[in-house]
């Protein structure tokens, strides 16, 4: 089994958080992993963009080819667009709905919903609002994590929650807790925020 993600986002998202969570649930699980480096600028308002790929065989490239990605993990919706070249025909996309507008020529949002909807296999979610509504509001990429963990099937939900805790204990138990309950908020239904 293999699984190839593009994480995408815009700089201070949380998308080497989201990296990094999936890398030691893959780990812990014995699963075969290689990340690219991150592209593109890691302040504050730039695109971030990084490959990561999962598999139960040995992996010899760290870059995912055009057509070849699985699942795409955005944390911005035209970053999630950005990188459609990539997605295979029977990729998923799991996105934050909200856009961060960012540079001048930001599509128009009507433009950019019509072209994501389109799309066959596309999750969408205010994730922002999501992460508010759980009074943790810097968990948004945790949420958005949650929502995606049911399509990464290589690892459980249930290992990427252990590897939520495993990440965040040094921050302490009020930290761990609060990003259980972000990534918890989409795919547990007793869970309530």
């Amino acid at each position: 089994m293999k699984k190839d993600i593009i994480l995408c986002g815009v700089g201070g998202q949380g998308i080497l958080s989201i990296a990094t969570i999936i890398g030691e649930a893959a780990t812990k699980a014995g699963v075969n992993l290689k990340q690219a480096e991150v592209h593109g600028m890691s302040q504050r308002g730039g695109d971030v963009q990084s490959n990561l790929r999962l598999s139960t065989k040995q992996i010899w490239s760290d870059l995912i080819p055009l057509g070849g990605c699985d699942l795409i993990i955005s944390m911005e919706p035209m970053e999630a667009l950005r990188y459609l070249p990539y997605l295979s025909k029977d990729g998923v996309i799991v996105t934050s709905n909200k856009p961060f507008v960012n540079i001048p020529n930001y599509p128009e949002s009507e433009a950019l919903f019509a072209e994501l909807n389109a799309l066959p296999h596309v999750v969408q979610l205010d994730i922002e609002q999501v992460a508010k509504d759980c009074g943790t509001p810097r968990s948004a990429n945790v949420v958005l994590l949650g929502m995606a963990a049911k399509y990464l099937e290589i690892v459980s939900p249930e290992q990427l929650r252990e590897a939520v805790a495993t990440i965040f204990a040094r921050k302490g138990e009020a930290v761990v807790e609060a990003n259980l309950k972000a990534f918890d908020a989409t795919n547990n239904p007793s869970t309530t925020c």
